[in-house]
């Protein structure tokens, strides 16, 4: 008997955002699975119905990896169905498994058993920030967190200011959404006037904004991210 394929399936970035995060392969896809390893298990079950899910939802087996959990998942329990021939889906709290997600070590695990992984289409707050920056597509870096500390905060973003202008590449990164405002004070304390800040908030959400400008002109505006999902991403040349 060959083993399943564990399926890659993004979810929305934001409320009501569900219609414009699936694709019609979504809607079959999900009918023929009924084994999930997800992240949040409210979030899935809420996408999956929105997606068009046709069987019972309590005929569905949910393997929770969310993050009070992860330090003890049972791997062999995970891809039990999955040796046994059946498709297995996994999907994240919002957006893409595996990208700034900890559904990446699911995806590990799954090549060292040599099981075939398939990733769909879906959104990725990181790659559609990218798309309507207007910054350099061709030649990027994501950089995951900043520092906490604040000293070592700014010689982060000098440093990756300056990397920037060198190579022409555009810097991405992400906060916890409770410090979105300090680092965005950040950003306009610590870079030259001329740098360019994109900041994407809440992409795909019903209040969404993607605003670039450069630094001079940032100073002028007044902008409230707290607790609002953002990707901060700069340019310089």
């Amino acid at each position: 008997m060959s083993s399943g394929v564990l399926y890659l399936i993004p979810v929305p970035l934001a409320e009501r955002a569900e219609k414009s995060s699936y694709t019609l392969i979504h809607a079959d896809l999900i009918n023929s699975i009924d084994t999930y390893i997800v992240e949040n298990e409210k979030v899935a079950r809420r996408f999956l119905k929105e997606a068009g899910l046709k069987t019972p939802q309590q005929q569905l087996t949910i393997h929770d990896y969310g993050k009070h959990v992860r330090e003890k998942v049972d791997y062999a329990v995970f891809f039990a169905s999955i040796q046994e021939g059946k498709d297995l889906g996994l999907m994240s709290d919002a957006g893409c498994p595996g990208v700034a997600d900890p559904g990446a070590e699911i995806v590990a695990e799954a090549h060292r058993r040599g099981i075939r992984v398939v990733p769909l289409v879906g959104p990725s707050s990181i790659l559609l920030a990218l798309m309507a920056s207007g910054f350099n597509g061709q030649k990027f870096a994501f950089q995951g967190y900043l520092p906490i500390d604040k000293g070592e905060r700014g010689r982060k973003i000098k440093e990756l200011e300056l990397q920037s202008f060198k190579e022409r590449q555009t810097q991405i990164f992400i906060e916890t959404p409770f410090r979105n405002q300090a680092l965005y004070d950040e950003l306009l304390r610590t870079c030259k006037d001329q740098t360019k800040l994109c900041v994407a908030c809440n992409i795909t959400g019903e209040d969404e904004f993607i605003l670039t400008f450069p630094i001079s002109q940032w100073k002028k505006r007044k902008v409230d991210l707290h607790k609002k999902p953002t990707i901060f991403l700069i340019y310089s040349n």
